[in-house]
């Protein structure tokens, strides 16, 4: 058996069924790169970074994910559409498939560790058909010295196989060609019939979120962090489109992380991740400056289309995906902190983009409504995001992740709710989305307006000033900030007709009670209580 590169003491593939392979182990970059071109996986853009094409798959396949139903989490896991349970047995019976499908082949081991802070490491191997695939595990898990590659223990493993294809998938309990699957008990999260390398990522994220809450006590968090320069770490929750990555990256701040994060019980905020794995459509040096800039080797473009007869980027086609992304390591990005963990979380930022121009630009959460707001994770898909979308629809995701989230949202709501009344935290919803009427009608609130709260939040200027309480949403809206309009604060002012205003908050707050009708019997009063009010006799006693 051949191998290359720099190896463990423990390189042994047999272990895991995989037999007569040729071995590549922890190659580095520019040997991962030349061996994708070569192999005709993929290609280099002008300034010589790699681009591959995922092929079928361009993004995850939720409906294709399970989690294996044994005696670790039976009692654990929130079981449906999310969490789809399979058997140990069909589990046991793909997996042989896949490694009897590797074996006689050659596939790249990389060893690697997730969880920044050393006593919430955890070690995973990552095995992979496509050396680009080991490009991507490079990028985006922590990567070791050499010492510890000699010295490596596995704790997890990911086997990722995306040429494989499930003959026969009713049979085996999954529901198509292409699975991804977490065993807790093998502790192996095994990826095959796709090559979107987003699901070996996020199979580790939703390992982890079972894992640190249930064994460690720490908060998993779907959510992106900076550090500043009194010693405070600031938390940016928000789904895709929201501004999670754009806002967390100021020239003030040192980014801890942009995507997937733990909270410790010492209030220690820690990345799970070595790089970042950002979307790249409609990209520009102006707009996301540090992203655009890190677009260089050592990164990896995914499903990108070149500018005709050409080698440049065309950031703005999406013939092939919407969902373009390029993988960097953290240190693409200027201005980090090192390591990637800061101490003293003092204020977390729910960002949402709220296309029906409902919700306030800012303003406070009690406990309470903190909880609903992070179980609810909302915010709105915008007229032609989607076929068929021809105005605002409402999204709702639990704990802004709920695809990655094994447990109960209440779970981890719980969890937020004690470090946030433990650690003194503000918790702030920030509207990124439009003002003066839903889209179409109303205009998009300024980057700079939100960054201007966003500095007066981090600055104790928010602190001084006095709050109104929104009549629907009982939110509490500051009266004035720094460097942002002062009717801009209440949203109700930027509409031209008060009554247009007013119904379609009522049909905001209903699209949250409807969404929360699956979480009430798990939430308490307090938490239920931090809701929109939506009974038209409450909303006539607030005085509209």
């Amino acid at each position: 058996m051949e191998t290359l590169s720099r190896m463990p003491k423990n390189a042994n593939l047999e272990k895991y069924g995989l037999k007569n392979v040729k071995a590549n182990w922890n190659l580095d970059g520019e040997t991962l790169q030349k061996l994708t071109v070569e192999k005709g996986m993929g290609t280099e853009t002008e300034n010589g970074t790699l681009c591959v094409n995922t092929g079928k798959f361009t993004g995850r396949s939720p409906k294709d994910r399970f989690i294996v139903k044994d005696n670790y989490t039976a009692d654990k896991v929130w079981w449906g559409r999310i969490n789809k349970p399979i058997d140990s047995a069909n589990f046991n019976k793909l997996y042989d498939e896949v490694a009897n499908y590797l074996s006689d082949t050659e596939v790249y081991v990389r060893d690697a560790y997730v969880g920044a802070a050393p006593e919430y490491r955890m070690n995973v191997r990552t095995i992979t058909e496509y050396p680009w695939s080991n490009y991507f595990v490079k990028n985006m898990f922590i990567q070791l010295n050499d010492d510890e590659i000699e010295n490596f223990e596995e704790e997890w493993v990911v086997l990722c196989a995306p040429g494989f294809v499930a003959k026969d998938p009713e049979a085996s309990g999954i529901r198509a060609g292409n699975f991804s699957i977490l065993d807790f008990t093998r502790k192996v999260a095994l990826v095959a019939g796709s090559a979107y390398t987003g699901e070996m990522k996020k199979g580790i994220f939703s390992a982890l979120n079972l894992i640190l809450p249930i064994e460690k006590n720490v908060l998993p968090m779907h959510c992106s962090a900076n550090y500043g320069q009194d010693g405070d770490t600031a938390i940016f929750f928000g789904l895709s489109g929201t501004g999670k990555t754009t806002l967390s990256a100021d020239p003030n701040r040192k980014l801890i992380g942009d995507d997937e994060h733990g909270w410790t019980a010492d209030n220690i905020v820690f990345n799970f991740e070595g790089g970042c794995y950002a979307k790249v459509i409609d990209l520009t040096e102006e707009k996301e400056p540090d992203i655009f800039r890190a677009i260089r080797p050592g990164a990896l473009l995914e499903n990108i289309v070149f500018k005709e007869g050409t080698k440049e980027v065309d950031y703005s086609d999406s013939s092939i995906t919407q969902n373009t992304r390029v993988s960097y390591p953290i240190n693409h990005i200027d201005n980090i902190q090192v390591p990637s963990y800061g101490d003293n979380p003092k204020n977390i930022f729910f960002l949402t983009c709220d296309a029906f121009g409902v919700l306030p630009p800012v303003s406070k959460l009690t406990p309470g409504q903190a909880a609903y707001h992070f179980i609810s994770g909302y915010t709105a898909k915008v007229a032609g995001t989607e076929a068929g979308i021809n105005e605002p629809v409402p999204s709702f995701s639990a704990c802004f992740g709920e695809p990655f989230m094994p447990l109960h949202p209440t779970k981890y709501a719980e969890m937020l709710s004690k470090k946030m009344t433990e650690a003194g935290v503000n918790v702030w919803l920030l509207n990124t989305g439009w003002s003066g009427g839903p889209y179409g009608v109303g205009s998009r609130i300024k980057l700079k307006y939100t960054r201007a709260m966003i500095s007066s939040i981090l600055e104790g200027e928010l602190e001084k000033v006095d709050f109104e309480q929104h009549p629907i949403f009982g939110l509490h809206m500051p009266k004035y900030c720094h460097n942002v309009p002062t009717e801009l604060l209440d949203p109700m002012n930027t509409w031209l007709q008060k009554g247009a205003y007013i119904s379609k908050a009522i049909q905001l707050a209903h699209s949250f009670h409807l969404n929360f009708d699956k979480f009430i019997n798990q939430a308490s009063d307090e938490v239920i209580n931090g809701g929109p009010l939506i009974d038209a006799h409450q909303i006539m006693d607030n005085d509209i």
